[in-house]
């Protein structure tokens, strides 16, 4: 099957250490508005599209034994390069080399020898522009993130400072696949950072892909303070312009010490209140240990879920038209 998984962060690259397990044709369409760390300073030095999540992405669907990843996910601790991965600069300079960010990418691709593609969802700059409730307008990724936890004041609007249009690829992979997986990752800077590029929505109501979102496990202080999955999917839905054929959630483990710690910074588990057969909820989490303990979903349980719930769509379809597609996992 053609699986197209959209996102961004550590979300999307999670997702695809478990998928390239399993007989995909995978491609991950990346978010290009990331404006922190790296990132965004190659971005505001070099005038290069942020690599990091890129770069998060290609190691991710390659060999995990290869020293190639190690080095890519190299992060230097100290000196003038303190901050930066080697990754981030070997796509900064590919970019400068050929001229091309999508010629970078594909370069490190075949330096990683990947399974399946990452493409950026656009080829051209961009910059997130989100509207409050309180009706303030802030510009760039981090600001944004910066206003809403500081206000605790919700985003109404998301969209780019200045259009840009979807990557031609991106846009063919979309119409021509079987499975469009949207996260999981940052509701607004991850997820619908991809959807309101130009042209992404229109990709979205033309593909006859089963459309799946992988909720938050938990909610992010930032984003979605107090959102409930209903808030999630409404908003996937409204910036995707498309009906979802399954929602995926998984319950956090049950670790009382980490969970504590999580709402001492304003998060909490997202709280069920959908009860449809969308509906695909499970334990399909960890914890990890990422300078802190993390919650995380799990590579091996949530790409094994997706892999039977594709398979037995897969199976109806042979079988059914698609208006009478159900599935029981």
């Amino acid at each position: 099957m053609k699986v197209v998984a959209v996102g961004g962060g550590t979300g999307l690259s999670t997702l695809l250490r478990g998928l390239k397990n399993y007989p995909f044709d995978i491609t991950a369409v990346v978010t290009i508005t990331d404006e922190g760390g790296s990132s965004g300073i190659l971005r505001e030095e070099l005038n290069v599209p942020p690599p990091g999540d890129i770069r998060n992405n290609l190691v991710a669907l390659a060999n995990s034994e290869s020293i190639l990843s190690t080095l890519f996910n190299y992060r230097f601790q100290d000196g003038s390069l303190k901050g930066h991965s080697v990754g981030n600069i070997i796509l900064a300079a590919l970019t400068k080399i050929t001229g091309s960010f999508a010629e970078a990418i594909a370069k490190a691709s075949d330096i990683l020898a990947i399974k399946g593609r990452v493409l950026p969802v656009s080829l051209q700059m961009a910059r997130l522009l989100a509207i409050f409730e309180d009706g303030t307008h802030v510009v760039g990724e981090t600001n944004i993130v910066e206003y809403s936890k500081k206000t605790k004041s919700r985003i109404v609007e998301l969209k780019l400072h200045e259009p840009v249009r979807i990557n031609p690829e991106v846009q063919k992979v979309l119409e021509e696949s079987d499975a469009v997986i949207l996260g999981p990752g940052s509701l607004y800077t991850s997820v619908i950072a991809n959807l309101v590029i130009n042209g992404f929505q229109e990709c979205l109501k033309k593909s006859r892909a089963v459309k799946i979102y992988i909720s938050n496990i938990m909610t992010q202080p930032g984003e979605t303070f107090g959102y409930t999955l209903k808030d999630h999917v409404k908003e996937i839905e409204r910036y995707a312009g498309v009906f979802l054929d399954y929602i995926i959630h998984s319950f956090p483990p049950g670790n009382e010490e980490v969970l504590k710690k999580y709402i001492e910074k304003g998060a909490e588990p997202v709280k069920v209140d959908i009860y449809d057969n969308r509906i695909i909820t499970g334990h399909y989490s960890s914890i990890i240990f990422e300078g802190d303990y993390r919650i995380r979903h799990d590579s091996i349980l949530i790409s094994e879920m997706l892999f039977n719930l594709l398979n037995s769509v897969k199976n109806q379809k042979a079988e059914r038209k698609p208006s009478d597609l159900e599935v029981k996992l």
